[in-house]
């Protein structure tokens, strides 16, 4: 061969098996042709060729070559035009190793005519030489010798290389019979034979069908529950017979689910899919009821049951909501095989419905129906296509019914332009399934005949100065209208409480709290306030419904108007008679009859409101109602009171509950009104009275409002900021009355009883009683006090494997070192000892210390035991000791020498018993019986050896003197005789001379744990050492004496699943991005070893590698290099993380399995049988393999790995090798297929599952092809709702790909689990929360910060939510949801484009309004990763402020906030929205009270004020003048976090923590976080542009450049920041104020706030503050701000494009005019500062305010010369150069000219500055508001380049402090060891040293 075609071999190999660095012959996917055909071609054969041609290539390439090009003719009969996706590529490299490496061998030219011979001779040597026959036997006989045999992995083997041979035989045996048909008979036979017992290699999920087939290896096959499952879907004589053509697999026989198939045409795949999920529901609800134990076990009608009823629940409220007959007349008449036939029919349609899974009533629709098919099936007793799924002789399911579905949904979501259409101009999946809420669906009739509502929308017009747009079709029920009124509308009622609180309480404070007659008929006044702001509601409710109303039900139409009559009358009369009611009060002598009458009114209304909603607090109410709802009368009142939807029934609690969570509310708003009244509203009643009443105030402006109007302006700025914080403070309230709550409550549930090692060791010995009784279900009883030794023992039996097993993972994830391992782990316990034995970190040193005690002791014998025993583990440690040495010495002597150690034992247990001790023995001696004993166990710890025996023999000699001349301080003189013997054997050198060398494993285990006591002189109280090892051992320890329910054994748990989203995020560190250094020369590989030095101590020897010796050693080796990379990865926010962390659930169930598998009769029993607690190759036990499959499922669903398989991506690669390393991983993900369909490419996708075979590549299990692109929302819940139907269980946990799991936690999910059958209230749970823990809190202080932050929320915040509120959610993972209730009720999120943008929360409030029930369980944890870095954290808030302006305009929102009782809708307001919401009216009281300021300061009402204050010597004027409304409210936040410290930490941890993130500036940063979370949530209710960010979940190691940093803040925070220095500026100017320190105790919480937002990026940016960075920074930041943009250029490239992305969110006329309104407070500063300058002097004409803006439009005239375009003026350069150098002289000229002749000051010109640039802004704000007209005017170039000079302004003035401070180095190394922990900075400084003067490692 030639170098050429050497070379085009090997690239085209390396094309097709992707061989990466660190790949291939380490665990990798063997490489090769196969596993990379492209999906288009749409056939699994040509795969499994390819494999078999991998497999055999080097054995025997003819074949292999044969075998290639055959499937290269399947491949291009398929396609032989190569048109589909991949194809072309996929034909070159397969012909090219065809030519080049398969025929390398063959000499000349090859006979193809000899192929078939050569195949068939093949087949016979291959049969031959794996010896095939043989196989099944030997794999039977071991199988056969015992399930739990040692036998387990050589079994484990034969398996394997069975299924191997015989898969590579049914392949060869298949492309015979393809290529020939003349094969010899008895060949043929062999081959049919062969084929049969290849029936286990087809691919299966975790039942293979049939269960009884001779090669099935699984010993799922072999559970009672399941072959009870699978018998009852048997095809029995209630069904039709099915027809003959009908393909049945020969092997098994006809079931339900054939007949299903054959009537309705669902997907074979499909089918498979639910066989197996309805077997498995069945089968683990039986579990449940009881194993079955008859040789032909049936299922029990209960379990039917109940997996009937749970199926099928929403379908049965559906029906009762509609009022509709179910399909059935009778359900007590409906037997066993008939629900499963339902059931069964239910998830056969669910599974195959596609997006339409999300409309779940849909569903009901089309079950409804097709059920009714399905039983005229039954009653006519035939077999025939139903006519709903046939059309021209195909019968398909997908194509007749979802398809027809799926394309009018299709058609709506396109019009909503990726999310940029108004959310009113499209209907979403919500719009579609609540057609089905009403009768008027059936209009649809079945088949389907397609109403107006389900008529395809036209494409809506993409011209943007076009309304509307398309055949619009109205929305259902609501529409999501963008504006801030939801607010009002969805919670109106708290704003209506409100308001009529504080007008209530600013009656009284303005009647100096007085309750007199007067008083009360003011407060009156809230009558006509509370009709008329139900008015309002009324009035939204009719504007908000605008686009639904041609669509909407009638009875809703009515309702909306009703109540718009109702309350317009209602508010004019009530208000009619309360003003005829003051009229009547004012005249003399009146009778006061109207009065009466209106107090009349309002106490029958507000009684009949109060009785109603007391009432409906009531359960036994409630449903009383629901029972009454025939009645006219009472379904009109609850009709005008709360409109009926499908959701939102019966949305009541407990009435313990209610009274619960009602006084924590009242609590609350005690405290709250309390406050708004003493310390607000009652302060501000004198000086508003005094404002009110001063007249000849001088101006220092035009004034046009308050002159004239009792100062309204005056008294606007003085009441403004007190309204804001009215409302705000009410959260802040909420905030620490729920800290405080949430501390009790874990106070209660006992977290953080044990938070540190010292607890830990205290108290273990508890630990293994407290285990066993909540996670074991195996318990002994005790009676007596040896009973209860030996029950302890038992206990510590049960628990020590479990324990070890927690160690022993610590171990392999390097927290520990193998010393370490040592000590922690804890003997069996099943041995003959009399005691229990502790783990040696327990035990370690105690005996030294026992020793010297002893020795230097005087006291008797029970004072000395009594000093020994106050330490528990010493007393532990003695009696060990002395009972191991009797074991020992007893085992390995004979004859006399064991007869001196029992008499030694008697004589000591004789001076016990008579407590002398201290006088029969020499206990200061006790050293040398040690030393002694010591050098015996140490010799016996060796291996046997002649000379090893011989030096124990010395030893024991030894001991013998010493014991007998140096501690024995009398003789004993019983047993003389025997002593005489003993005495006479030593004499004569035989009482030791043989030894029994210690070969009993639990002997040798003894010797070794002995001398390990008797060497350990250090304490091991430190033990382990790594912090993250602690803190996961004190929490399980702890979680151990905490409540919960009491684990049932694996067979009888509840089954569940794991379900992780992923789409392209980094799946395992390569060794490229693992070495690769950024700029300053720091690799994620130094990062790691740096932040955790320990582990990586402790992998290097986990390895065997020296951890002095060169790294580059470590990368000669392929297998240390994998290890590296999963060390690496399981450190980071990777895929491979969480996969090893989810399939700890596995490892859990295996162990639990194995150890449960004998249930212990009596104690002594239990303690005799080793193999017990032995878990030595529990991993391989069939049947606890088995056991965790049925139980658990992992399917992690990767969207697009189909796609990055095509195109070879690293990724496919990487999850290939995760699915090789963990058997039980499922992938799903969605494959498009392009085939060629009448000569046009057309493209099908499918959703398919696939696992890891047994060549090491993925194997397809199920493909179920789908009706169009799954994508038509959000993308994650639409690539969650694609895979969901590969899910199995009860549950299925929601697992994020950030994060990780644990197994000592995988323990407890048995007991989470049992919590949906606990009482948690009226209705049982739904959702099950679950504690998280924030795993990168480590890396550096902004990611502490965030840690700290999450971890406050997801603990103490959600356990209030929860308990006692009610309202907690579902926030994302990994709460575990009830699996069948969700999928049958639209699945665990919602997908609707951007208006479900978070989508997890959707899920929660689906749950509640359908009656569902969410706790939290603090029990156990999981863990998660979050943002790290400022920017990744800035998007991620963004992202979800973002995502709750969103949720503030959803139905969900509205529904809850109108359905929810009062006190639980606050609950739900200010933890959702309202939390939102308040962080917003936080920073707009800052504006508010600024931009008050500034009012009284460029007035000068504020002067005038002040001065008559101090002359009337008002205090309280001067006071509210004064006060700074901006409350420390980080003070409050910070509460919270500081309890749950203190909760979990202890007082002086909690104490210290908060210190120190206060010295890392973690106020600047929470203060930032404000800004972000206020930007976005306030733009996306008024112009959306909401979105998901993908923040990246890297390590944060490089510096961010200024421009980047500028990019993302400018608008957010820069913009906000400058503004509020202005304000500050302004006040400070003009501002009247007594001393610099009032202004500074006025105004230093905003200078703070506005400092943060300006210079928080960048002094929490890596070497933000290294002058060379600084220096690149610039050239960077200016090359950006001056670079044009253009098509195709980035926002990262140039200013000009960044500036048009910034722009794109104002889309709307309504957004532009809001913009507009908005800009309008800029014109503020140069109305107010015109006046004040001097050369004004005291003209307050608004000729002054014209001359200005003279002035101004000049200054813009002189920036348009200077800015003129070059290129515009090449022929004029000359003359324009003249012209500006003629008008800059002209302009200092006239400047030098007024201020030498006129007043005008040098001050005026800074202050006209400080004038002009707010003006200029609000210009540009308004022209790039009103865009698309400015542009027509041909002025948009010049607000483009005044747009650039601001920015360039703007970064100048953050830029330069900057650069300022980074002259100092100091600051930078300051910042390093702020950002970063100390083992980080020591390596970055030290890693400078060593780059020496490389300049690309130079900071």
């Amino acid at each position: 061969m030639s170098r050429a075609e050497e070379l085009w071999e090997r690239l085209v190999r390396a094309a097709l098996r992707r061989e990466r660095f660190g790949m291939g012959s380490v665990g990798h996917p063997a490489g090769g042709i196969a596993g990379y055909v492209p999906s288009s071609l749409n056939n699994r054969e040509i795969d499994t060729i390819l494999r078999v041609a991998d497999e055999i290539q080097d054995e025997e390439p003819n074949v292999a070559r044969i075998l290639c090009e055959h499937a290269y003719s399947l491949a291009q009969n398929l396609d032989p035009n190569s048109e589909g996706r991949g194809v072309l590529q996929f034909k070159t490299g397969l012909m090219s190793v065809i030519k080049q490496k398969l025929a390398k061998r063959e000499v000349g030219t090859i006979d193809r005519s000899q192929d078939v011979a050569r195949l068939l001779e093949f087949y016979r040597l291959y049969r031959e030489k794996n010896n095939v026959d043989k196989l099944r036997e030997e794999e039977m006989m071991l199988r056969e010798s015992g399930v739990f045999s040692g036998n387990l992995g050589e079994l484990e083997r034969k398996t394997l290389k069975r299924k191997r041979v015989f898969g590579t035989l049914r392949v060869l045996g298949m492309v015979l019979q393809q290529l020939t048909e003349e094969i010899p008979v008895e060949l043929k036979r062999v081959i049919d034979s062969d084929a049969a017992m290849t029936e286990d290699l087809i691919a299966y999920n975790i039942i293979p069908f049939p269960l009884d087939a001779p090669t099935i290896t699984n010993a799922i096959v072999s559970f009672p529950e399941v072959r009870a499952a699978v018998s009852a879907l048997k095809h029995d004589r209630s069904l039709p017979k099915l027809p003959s053509d009908f393909s049945i697999p020969e092997t098994r026989s006809p079931d339900l689910m054939d007949f299903l198939h054959y009537v309705f045409g669902f997907q074979k795949d499909n089918v498979s899919n639910q066989r197996e999920h309805v077997v498995l529901l069945l089968a683990n609800e039986q579990s449940r009821h009881g194993i079955p134990e008859e040789p032909e076990p049936k299922l029990d009608e209960a379990a039917v049951q109940k997996v009937f009823l749970k199926s099928l629940d929403n379908y049965i409220k559906w029906c009762n909501y509609l009022c509709i007959q179910p399909v059935w007349s009778n359900l007590d008449a409906v037997n066993k095989e008939k629900k499963v036939l339902f059931v069964s029919l239910y998830f056969l349609i669910w599974g195959e419905a596609a997006n339409i899974r999300f409309l779940p009533e849909c569903l009901c629709y089309i079950f409804h129906h097709m059920a009714r098919e399905m039983d005229e099936a039954l009653r006519q007793h035939i077999a025939q296509p139903a006519n709903s799924c046939s059309k021209d002789g195909v019968v398909s399911f997908l194509d007749q019914v979802i398809t027809p579905l799926y394309d009018v949904v299709a058609a709506e979501a396109a019009n909503n332009e990726n999310g940029r259409a108004p959310h009113s101009a499209w209907r979403n999946y919500d719009d579609f399934n609540e057609y089905f809420w009403s009768l008027h669906c059936f209009d649809l009739s079945w088949p389907w005949r397609k109403t107006s509502f389900f008529q395809k929308p036209e494409p809506r017009s993409k011209n943007p100065l076009k309304l509307g747009g398309g055949q619009h079709r109205g929305k259902t029920s609501f529409v999501e209208h963008r504006t801030f009124f939801h607010l009002y509308h969805s919670f109106h009622r708290l704003w209506i409480f409100l308001v009529m609180m504080f007008q209530g309480l600013t009656i009284i404070a303005f009647n100096n709290g007085h309750l007199n007659a007067k008083t009360l008929r003011e407060v009156l006044s809230l009558g006509p306030t509370f009709v008329v702001m139900k008015f309002t509601e009324s009035v939204l409710d009719v504007i908000m419904m605008y686009g639904a109303y041609s669509t909407t039900r009638r009875l809703a139409v009515s309702r909306i108007f009703l109540r718009f009559i109702w309350f317009s009358i209602a508010s004019v009369f009530v208000s009619f008679l309360y003003v005829r009611a003051l009229q009547e009060e004012s005249k003399p002598n009146s009778n006061s009859v109207v009065f009466r009458l209106y107090l009349i009114v309002i106490g029958i209304y507000g009684g009949i409101h109060f009785f109603i909603s007391f009432l409906m607090r009531i359960p036994a109410c409630h449903r009383l109602t629901e029972l009454c709802d025939h009645l006219s009368l009472i379904r009109f009142i609850k009709w005008m009171r709360q409109e009926r939807y499908y959701v939102g029934r019966g949305m009541y609690e407990r009435t313990t509950d209610f009274i619960k969570y009602m006084i924590f509310w009242l609590i609350i708003l005690s405290g709250k009104f309390a406050f708004a009244y003493f310390f607000q509203i009652k302060p501000l009643v004198k000086p508003t009275r005094t404002v009110l009443t001063m007249d000849n105030i001088e101006y220092s402006w035009h004034d046009f409002v308050s002159r004239n109007n009792h100062n309204a302006l005056t008294v606007v700025c003085l009441w403004a900021p007190v309204i804001a914080m009215y409302l705000l403070d009410i959260y802040l309230f909420y905030t620490v009355l729920s800290a405080v709550w949430g501390f009790l409550l874990g106070a209660r549930d006992r977290l953080g009883e044990i938070r540190s090692l010292d607890a830990v060791q205290k108290l273990f010995e508890e630990f293994p009683d407290a285990f066993m009784k909540r996670l074991h279900p195996v318990r002994a009883s005790a009676s007596s006090s040896s009973e209860a030794v030996e029950k302890s023992k038992f206990d510590a039996a049960r628990f020590s494997p479990f324990w070890n097993e927690i160690i022993k993972n610590l171990r392999e994830e390097d927290y520990l070192t193998n010393f370490e391992m040592e000590l922690l782990f804890m003997p069996k316990n099943t041995g003959k000892l009399p005691l229990v034995q502790w783990p040696l970190f327990l035990l370690a040193s105690k005996i030294f210390l026992a020793k010297d005690i002893a020795a230097e002791s005087r006291d008797s014998q029970d004072e000395l035991w009594e000093r020994i025993s106050r330490d528990e583990y010493m007393k532990y440690a003695v009696q060990e000791c002395y009972y191991a040495l009797r074991y020992i010495l007893t085992a390995i002597l004979e004859a006399e020498g064991r007869t001196w150690v029992e008499r030694i034992y008697e004589g000591i247990e004789a001076s016990i018993t008579k407590k002398t001790i201290s006088d029969d023995f020499q206990l200061n001696k006790l050293q040398l019986v040690i030393s002694r004993v010591t050098a015996l166990l140490g010799i016996l710890n060796q291996a046997e050896k002649p000379e090893h025996e011989k030096g124990a023999v010395k030893a024991v000699q030894d001991l013998y003197d010493v014991v007998r001349h140096d501690v024995l301080a009398i003789y004993l003189r019983e047993h003389s005789d025997q002593w005489q013997s003993i005495l006479k054997a030593r004499t004569e050198g035989r009482l030791f001379a043989k030894l029994n060398w210690p070969r009993d494993p639990e002997l040798k285990a003894q010797v070794k744990r002995l001398y390990s006591l008797l060497t350990i002189k250090d304490s091991a109280s430190n033990v382990p050492k790594n912090l993250e090892a602690r803190r996961r051992l004190e929490f399980f320890t702890n979680s151990l004496f905490m409540d919960m329910p009491p684990a049932r054994p694996v067979q009888e748990m509840l089954s569940f699943s794991v379900f992780t989203p992923y789409y392209s995020e980094i799946v395992l560190y390569s060794m490229n991005e693992l070495l690769k250094k950024n700029e300053d020369g720091i690799s994620i590989l130094f990062y790691l070893q740096k932040i955790y030095p320990d582990e990586w101590k402790n992998f290097l020897a986990r390895i065997g590698r020296d951890e002095n010796a060169a790294e580059t050693e470590l990368y000669d080796s392929p297998s240390d290099i994998l290890e590296l990379r999963f060390w690496a990865s399981y450190r980071g926010q990777t895929l491979a993380r969480t996969v090893r962390g989810m399939m700890y659930y596995r490892k859990a169930l295996m162990l639990q399995t194995y150890l449960e598998r004998e249930n212990a009769g009596d104690t002594e029993a239990a303690l005799s049988r080793l193999e017990t607690t032995d878990t030595q190759g529990y991993e391989l036990s069939p049947e606890a393999r088995a056991r965790a499959d049925l139980k658990f499922t992992y399917v992690v669903t990767c969207q697009i790995y189909g796609r990055q398989k095509e195109e070879q991506k690293p990724e496919a690669a990487d999850i290939a090798l995760l699915m090789q390393r963990n058997e039980a991983l499922r992938v799903a993900f969605i494959d498009v297929v392009e085939t060629l369909k009448d000569g046009k490419v057309h493209t099908e996708y499918y959703s398919k599952l696939v696992k890891a075979d047994i060549n090491g590549k993925d194997k397809e299990i199920y493909a179920i092809k789908l009706p169009g692109d799954p994508k038509l929302g959000e993308g994650k819940p639409e690539n969650q709702n694609h895979a969901i139907v590969f899910t199995r269980g009860n549950a299925v946990q929601t697992i994020d790909m950030n994060q990780d799991n644990y197994f000592e936690e995988a323990l407890k999910v048995r007991n989470l689990l049992e919590e949906f059958d606990r009482d948690h209230g009226i209705r049982p749970p739904t959702i099950l929360g679950v504690r998280e823990h924030v795993f990168t809190g480590s890396v550096s202080s902004l990611a502490s910060f965030m840690s700290n932050q999450e971890s406050c929320f997801v603990t103490l915040g959600q356990r209030v939510l929860a308990t006692p509120l009610k309202v907690r959610m579902h926030y994302g993972h990994p709460d575990v949801f009830d699996r069948v209730f969700h999928i049958t009720r639209g699945g665990i999120s919602k997908a609707s484009r951007i208006i479900n943008i978070s989508e997890d929360i959707y899920a929660g409030f689906n749950s509640t309004l359908r009656q569902g029930n969410i706790t939290h369980h603090e029990y156990i944890q999981v863990g998660k990763g979050r943002d790290v870095g400022l920017n990744q954290i800035a998007l991620f808030e963004g992202k979800v402020a973002g995502g709750n302006g969103e949720q503030v305009l959803s139905r969900d929102v509205y529904r809850l906030g109108q359905l929810f009782d009062f006190f639980r809708m606050m609950s739900f307001y200010f933890t959702t929205v309202g939390f939102y919401f308040c962080t917003m009216l936080t920073v707009l009281t800052v504006y508010i009270f600024l931009y008050g300021r500034a009012y009284l300061a460029l007035s000068g009402v504020g002067e005038t004020m002040q001065r008559r204050a101090q002359i009337m010597d008002n205090a309280a004027l001067e006071a509210a003048l004064n006060t700074q409304f901006l409350f420390q409210i980080g003070i409050f936040s910070a509460v919270p976090m500081v309890l749950g410290f203190i909760l979990e930490q202890g007082f002086l941890r909690a104490i210290v923590s908060f210190i120190t993130m206060q010295l890392q500036l973690c106020t600047v940063f929470f203060t930032f976080s404000l800004g972000t979370r206020t930007h976005y949530f306030g733009r996306t209710i008024l112009h959306g542009g909401a979105r998901y960010q993908a923040t990246g979940r890297g390590f944060v190691v490089r510096h961010i450049k200024f421009s980047e940093n500028y990019r993302l803040y400018s608008r957010s925070h820069f913009v906000k920041g400058l503004e509020v220095v202005l304000l500050l500026v302004v006040y400070l100017a003009y501002g009247y104020s007594d001393s610099a320190l009032s202004y500074i105790l006025l105004s230093i919480s905003s200078w703070f706030m506005a400092l943060s937002w300006l210079f928080a990026p960048y002094l929490f940016n890596p070497s933000g503050f290294e002058w060379q960075k600084i220096v690149e920074d610039f050239r960077d930041w200016t090359n950006w701000l001056f670079y044009r943009g253009g098509i195709g250029v980035k926002g990262e490239e140039s200013w000009e494009a960044w500036w048009d992305e910034e722009l794109a969110h104002i889309r709307t006329m309504r957004g532009r005019i809001l913009e507009t309104i908005l800009s309008l407070r800029f014109f503020l500063f140069q109305y107010g500062v015109v006046y004040k300058l001097n050369v004004q002097g005291t003209d307050t004409s608004l000729t002054v305010y014209g001359f200005s803006w003279v002035v101004l439009a000049v200054l813009i005239i002189l920036f348009k010369v200077f800015t003129f375009s070059q290129k515009m003026s090449v022929n004029f350069q000359l003359l324009l150069r003249f012209i500006q150098g003629v008008s800059f002289m002209i302009a200092i000229a006239g400047l030098a000219v007024a201020v030498a002749l006129t007043d005008l000051s040098i001050p005026d010109i800074f202050a006209s500055i400080l004038a002009f640039v707010p003006t200029g802004w609000g210009i540009l704000s308004i022209a790039t508001a009103w865009k698309p007209f400015v542009k027509k005017t041909g002025l948009w170039k010049s607000v483009r380049s005044m747009a650039r000079l601001y920015d360039a302004g703007m970064g100048m003035v953050i830029f330069v402090p900057i650069a300022f401070f980074s002259w100092f180095p100091f600051v930078s190394t300051f910042q390093t060891r702020l950002m970063f922990n100390q083992a980080f900075s020591r390596g970055l400084e030290i890693s400078l040293i060593l780059a020496g003067n490389n300049p690309n490692t130079a900071l």
